[in-house]
């Protein structure tokens, strides 16, 4: 595993999301009442930054045409057979979120 700082704890509240570009890899860390979870952050359908849209409880919202997905099992809500690369991710003693990109 490659775990890789992605940003702070403390810059994500419970409900935020952040986004996380390296090389060609985008990110989407999402923290749901306090556990964080991470998918791709471009949206399968045409590539909306799923990182700027809303986050209601695990759902996280395409701002671009409104495409739902669940950001702990990565499927869409519209249609299961669509889903999203998930990512594991760790807090580290310092409060540091480590995403693991490979």
């Amino acid at each position: 595993m490659s775990f890789v700082q992605v940003g702070s704890l403390d810059d994500l509240r419970p409900g935020g999301v952040m986004e996380f570009r390296r090389g060609s890899t985008e990110v989407a860390v999402c923290n749901v009442d306090g556990e964080l979870f991470a998918v791709d952050n471009r949206c399968p359908h045409r590539g909306g930054p799923l990182a700027m849209g809303a986050l209601h409880a695990n759902l996280l919202v395409c701002p671009w045409h409104g495409w739902e997905f669940d950001c702990v099992s990565g499927v869409c809500a519209f249609s299961p057979a669509v889903t999203l690369r998930r990512y594991p991710v760790e807090v580290s003693e310092d409060r540091s979120i480590l995403v693991d990109l490979e």
